[in-house]
């Protein structure tokens, strides 16, 4: 079967599914029963082969038992997925949030700003009629007050005059459409800009709300309600903990707790916790933003009031750019003010998927079964293993990390969400792991224990606890999400290739059929037939016109010789050269010796030298 029929398939399950669960009063999102019909066919207990061609019965049993999940509303696994489900499908980021909103507001905007830079104004009336228009666009541009609201149209009217009066409409109508659109901007910052001076100098600002009071008063509230549900669900993780680990222990024990669903129930509070703390980080994220942007907003007014103090005129080059710095905070606090909406939406909405717990175990049955029942809380837990640590020396094949020997050791990924490695196989709890007594890094993945027996437990086989821990996913879908085992399962297709990489769950693709045309040979040609693009081509070219400059050609025809070609050639015949050489010769003289004597004078008066010549003959040379 075919990846097209496979898809095909998988779409009539979900299809049928949806209707019998609409029938039996049930409405459930498309999203969600595939989910559910991925975790069915996961599940090892209900023997799906992912390899095999599912048969018609197969069909109406993976059916049934999809319907059969999706109606059982007191199994804290539904309630689990549906979490995941309605938070995948709504949270955004901060990014994402913002970028989402600009598009929202630039598409309100357009119709009024396509009036604006499409009008072709002629006479006063019209001109009129356009600069109403740009009064309107300020207005929506700054979201401060209504359209309908005379005081408001009236304050944003004299604004606006200040810094744009009519008798500059003829030059904006005379600029183009992206100039138009940049300086409706510019104006609408400015008029914003002026607004707020004027409204912290008690002069104005008309229904223009304490953004940054609410903000201050609005975010620690909200953070108060994180904080409470938060420690509810700290709560019952640890009660859960504490009765499945007393059930591991004692065999009677086990017996009557065994009809509760337990490990589902601290799955489920495990995952809101997740959701809990992804919501308080942006909470306390934006708190520090509004933090600086009233330190900012307040030395920017503080710097607007000392340049302007009551002067009759202001040089607008000092004055404009604090009016834009003005509207861009009161932006940033028009944007804290929607997240923080979406936030407590998200806060409120994400507790009815705690309601569970009060169904299953109310407080009394709670009560009962944790008798004898020592619950330790995470921080408790981490504590009593802080003395202990990994003997790096008893362990030649693997790479453990500790503070003192990794320099991002608080920054590294910690696998199933910094949960107990070996715990979640083996005894099917999330128990916090203790990155103190050492993190081992296996396959380039990082992984933490709850004790120093577990860490050695795992380290002897790692790859057997991590296909356990994949078993354990299985049989429980909700924990694929919850200990971010998403690589590991990136074959559920077809819905996993539709999914965001950076999302969690996987959505249906979603397919249209488009089409588009293009004018061919819109503009005449334009090609140059002497271009040439290679270098030495041209360089050819230069040689060859040089050459030419300094040629000479002449032609002569006769009637005789028109169809006669005579050929000459003309040869050097070869000449007799003769030369005559030197003769070489030598000769030989001897060298003269001749000694005087007596030039020293003697014993008589009178010298008497004697010449002795002992030069050789010539012919004894």
């Amino acid at each position: 079967m075919d990846c097209d029929q496979t898809e095909g398939v998988i779409k009539k399950i979900i299809r049928e599914v949806g209707q019998e669960c609409a029938t039996q009063g049930q409405t459930v999102s498309e999203t969600l029963v595939a989910f559910m019909v991925k975790a069915v066919v996961l599940d090892p207990r209900n023997d799906f082969s992912m390899d095999q061609i599912l048969t018609k019965k197969d069909v109406q049993n993976l059916i049934q038992l999809c319907v059969t999940r999706l109606l059982d509303t007191t199994n804290p696994s539904l309630s689990t997925i549906k979490m995941q489900v309605y938070f995948d499908m709504n949270y955004a980021n901060r990014a994402e949030l913002l970028k989402e909103q600009l598009r929202v507001l630039e598409g309100r905007l357009a119709p009024v700003l396509r009036d604006i830079t499409g009008s072709r104004p002629h006479v006063q009336e019209e001109m009129e009629n356009v600069y109403r228009k740009i009064i309107s666009y300020v207005l929506l541009s700054s979201g401060l007050g209504s359209p309908t609201d005379t005081a408001v149209v009236r304050e944003v009217t004299a604004a606006l005059q200040s810094v744009f009066p009519q008798t500059e409409m003829i030059t904006f109508i005379s600029l183009s459409k992206k100039n138009k659109e940049q300086q409706l901007k510019n104006l609408a910052m400015l008029v914003t800009g002026i607004r707020l001076y004027n409204k912290e100098c008690g002069k104005g600002g008309s229904n223009i709300d304490d953004l940054p009071g609410i903000l201050s008063e609005a975010i620690p509230s909200a953070t108060r309600v994180v904080d409470e549900d938060l420690n509810t669900c700290h709560t019952l993780a640890h009660q859960y903990t504490a009765l499945l680990e007393s059930m591991q222990e004692d065999q009677h024990r086990y017996t009557q707790l065994s009809s509760f669903k337990l490990k589902e129930a601290l799955f489920n509070v495990r995952q809101y916790e997740t959701f809990l703390c992804i919501l308080l980080s942006d909470a306390i994220t934006g708190a520090q933003e509004v933090e600086k942007m009233n330190v900012q907003f307040a030395a920017t007014v503080e710097q607007l009031k000392n340049t302007v103090q009551n002067k009759a005129s202001v040089d607008t080059k000092e004055v404009f750019p604090l009016f834009v710095a003005l509207s861009n905070l009161w932006t940033s606090f028009q944007n804290e003010m929607l997240l923080l909406r979406f936030l407590t939406n998200m806060i409120n909405n994400l507790q009815q998927f705690l309601e569970i717990h009060s169904q299953l175990f109310p407080e009394e049955v709670l009560m009962s079964l944790l008798e004898g029942v020592t619950v330790k809380s995470d921080e408790e837990r981490i504590r009593e293993t802080m003395g202990t640590r990994v003997n790096v020396s008893d362990f030649k094949n693997q790479e453990w990390l500790f503070p003192e020997t990794a320099d991002n050791f608080d920054q590294l990924l910690i696998q199933y969400h910094g949960f107990c490695a070996h715990a979640i196989g083996v005894k099917g709890l999330t128990l916090p792991g203790n990155p103190a007594i050492g993190i081992l890094k296996h396959k380039e993945r990082y992984y933490v224990f709850s004790s120093k027996e577990a860490a050695y437990i795992f380290a002897q086989d790692p790859d057997k606890f991590i296909q356990l821990n994949a078993e354990k996913a299985k049989e429980h879908a909700e924990l694929i999400q919850l200990l971010e085992l998403r690589h590991q399962f990136e074959y559920l297709a077809p819905y996993a290739q539709a999914r965001n990489a950076d999302k969690c769950l996987m959505k249906p693709t979603i397919k249209c059929d488009n089409s588009t045309q293009t004018d061919t040979h819109i503009l005449p040609p334009t090609i140059v037939t002497s271009y040439e693009w290679n270098e030495w081509e041209l360089r050819r070219k230069a040689i060859k016109l040089a050459n030419l400059r300094r040629k000479l050609t002449h032609a002569t025809q006769t009637d005789l010789s028109h169809m006669r070609r005579q050929n000459s050639t003309q040869v050097y015949l070869p000449k007799d050269v003769s030369t005559q050489t030197k003769r070489d010769n030598s000769s030989n003289v001897p060298r003269p010796q001749i000694f005087l004597e007596g030039l020293q004078g003697g014993s008589s008066p009178t010298t008497h030298m004697v010449k002795v010549d002992l030069t050789r003959a010539v012919d004894e040379t």
